[in-house]
């Protein structure tokens, strides 16, 4: 038997720049901590019945990314006494809106939980393995670089004696800071975007909040580029700093132009396809933002690295094949009859398709990383 699911996340704070949280709801028998899931719906992608379960169920509105992150099984007593062995899709969806009042409130409880402890709620051990890889727990911790001074000042308490010798090396700049504020800037910018193409009342603020973002974005580039003409030594290649730089600046630059589309024609409702597309840039986004700070020391991260950028060049090939089906239903529905329509949506669609075409970039400029340095 096979179900399908979302695991509903968020970024915790008040400008969404803190830890990465998962929702939980309760079982409606066992009140045991689940996951929304339920079966497949005939005639709809297995990524969307899986939202639908999650409004109803958790009450949460959000842009699910079509590519699954895996799958977990669990065994299920029917009524009858049988118990049946369920194979359950996985789809993260980042969350945008909570409901106040949805299907089964009286039925259910939510809860956010931090990554380790929403592991530990859950019964199944698939689903916790599937959890964890899913967050960066431990990831940035291990990323955190240590030289060889520090190491020495903690084992000799001598930390004082060389801080006159750490003045004295040449500065390699705050790239890594620099970087990882980039990425942080990615994630709020995709989130915006996937709020303005879900249409309704606000999108001028969506549309506001990613022209701002971008604008961050242009800011952080140009500290970097001119950090790589006044810095000394540089943790790598300059050029392989200024790809990857570029290539992230990239992407927010093809969500601006999309936001500016969407501002220029005064667009009010956007394809499905397109809301698929800008879930799988939510959770590339994601995903850079994991990935950049496990660059400060690759060679115990590269396969994390190679797992988390392997992961986004598979999830650009899903958003080629998604934009192909959508730009021919965009054809064959406007193409003869309201040319304006079709031409309105295969611009927007074309920047779409840009963005997860930059994230792709970025994972080829770290795997470069990884392969010169791991």
């Amino acid at each position: 038997m096979r179900q399908i699911a979302v695991l509903p996340y968020r970024f915790s704070g008040p400008t969404q720049n803190g830890p990465t949280e998962i929702l939980l709801i309760t079982s409606r028998e066992t009140k045991r901590w689940v996951v929304p899931k339920g079966n497949p719906l005939t005639g709809m992608e297995r990524h969307a019945a899986a939202a639908i379960e999650a409004e109803e169920e958790a009450g949460v509105i959000g842009a699910v990314c079509p590519t699954s992150i895996g799958s977990y099984q669990y065994r299920k007593r029917r009524a009858n006494g049988a118990s049946i062995m369920y194979d359950v899709e996985v789809f993260p969806l980042a969350v945008t809106r909570e409901l106040t009042e949805w299907k089964e409130m009286d039925e259910r409880e939510r809860k956010w939980f931090a990554f380790d402890a929403a592991a530990e709620a859950v019964d199944e051990p698939d689903l916790q393995a599937l959890i964890r890889s899913f967050g960066d727990t431990g990831f940035r911790a291990a990323a955190l670089r240590r030289g060889a001074v520090s190491r020495i000042g903690e084992r000799t308490g001598a930390n004082k004696m060389f801080a006159w010798f750490q003045r004295l090396l040449p500065r390699q700049g705050n790239f890594f800071e620099l970087f990882e504020s980039h990425a942080a800037t990615l994630v709020l910018g995709a989130n915006a975007l996937s709020r303005l193409l879900q249409g309704g009342s606000g999108m001028a603020d969506h549309i506001r909040e990613v022209f701002e973002r971008e604008h961050d974005a242009d800011a952080i580039t140009r500290e970097v580029l001119q950090t790589v003409r006044r810095t000394f030594l540089t943790p790598f290649d300059r050029s392989a700093i200024t790809d990857l730089i570029v290539a992230m600046d990239d992407a927010i630059d093809e969500m601006q132009k999309t936001a500016g589309a969407i501002d220029l024609y005064d667009v009010k409702e956007f394809e499905p396809e397109m809301c698929d597309i800008a879930g799988i840039i939510v959770d590339a986004a994601r995903l850079t933002a994991e990935a950049i700070p496990l660059l400060q020391n690759i060679s115990a991260n590269g396969p994390r690295l190679h797992e988390l950028t392997e992961r986004l060049v598979r999830m650009e090939g899903h958003a080629d094949e998604i934009h192909s089906a959508g730009l021919k239903r965009l054809f064959k529905e406007h193409g003869a009859s309201n040319t304006s329509n079709f031409l309105i949506g295969r611009e927007i669609y074309r920047h779409l398709e840009r963005v997860t075409d930059s994230f792709e970039d970025v994972a080829n400029e770290i795997d470069g990383l990884v392969i010169d340095h791991a």
